[in-house]
């Protein structure tokens, strides 16, 4: 029996079934494209962030900013992005990134779930309308005689739309436990990264105040941005040289004054 044959014996809920499955084998190559992708770097760039971030918070936020298209690069540079922001605020930073992030990991959730829940039900539908089909025909004294044998061969052919629903449902719903083991998998990971990220910025917050970066100060000079370090040394370099340079009043030196006294 070939596809034509199926579809001719398994009655009009093959159609739908058709349109389902087509569906859902589109969603799960593109949810497993997306996920061998991700899976492939995400690794790298969290350790890369969280290297960078133990010496150079410039650099991390840098490392995070070029890896925008990852969602892990998303979620660890949303808190990178403010300026100097207290301990509470980055931690509200990264929830509200993980949130967005992981919701968006859920793209295609809806169609396999409708595709697990509909397919099973047309199936029923089918084997429903092809028994009916069946024993419309069928009177009582026919029973037991020659007249019954095409009603047991109609019976056979409408289970056909009940077993292709039932393949549909259980192919989807083995891809769509393997997305959701996924998902799971990726919270545990950000929930790890956005932990140790978070520690790390509350052991340099407060040395970062103490030195003077408060929220009041000059927004250049932010340890987030890019060289914001390296801007604060070099101001204040230039700074203590121009307080060397700065001319002296007359008559502030007696050494010098004392010929023009004479």
């Amino acid at each position: 029996m070939n596809i034509q044959e199926l579809f001719q014996k398994g009655g009009p809920a093959m159609w739908p079934l058709l349109v389902l499955s087509i569906l859902s084998v589109s969603t799960i190559i593109e949810r497993l494209w997306f996920w061998a992708s991700l899976l492939s770097k995400e690794k790298q760039i969290v350790n890369r962030i969280l290297d960078a971030a133990r010496s150079d918070w410039g650099a991390a936020n840098e490392i995070a900013r070029q890896a925008n298209r990852q969602p892990i690069g998303r979620f660890l540079s949303a808190p990178l992005r403010l300026y100097n922001p207290e301990p509470d605020l980055f931690r509200l930073a990264l929830e509200a990134a993980a949130d967005e992030e992981l919701a968006s990991m859920r793209r295609g959730d809806k169609i396999l779930e409708a595709t697990i829940a509909l397919a099973p039900l047309l199936g029923l539908l089918g084997t429903v309308l092809g028994l009916i089909n069946s024993l419309s025909s069928i009177r009582l004294g026919d029973i037991g005689t020659a007249a019954t044998t095409g009603v047991t061969l109609g019976i056979s052919e409408a289970l056909i739309t009940t077993a292709s629903g039932m393949v549909v449902a259980i192919f989807t719903l083995a891809f769509y436990r393997i997305f959701q083991a996924f998902l799971f998998n990726q919270a545990k990971i950000f929930r790890k990264a956005g932990n140790e990220m978070e520690l790390l910025y509350r052991q340099y917050w407060p040395t970062a105040n103490a030195k003077g970066r408060s929220p009041g100060t000059d927004h250049n000079n932010s340890s987030f941005g890019s060289d914001g370090l390296n801007r604060r040394s070099l101001n204040s370099q230039e700074s203590s040289g121009e307080r060397l340079r700065e001319p002296k009043l007359k008559g502030s030196d007696p050494a010098e004054d004392s010929p023009s006294n004479n």
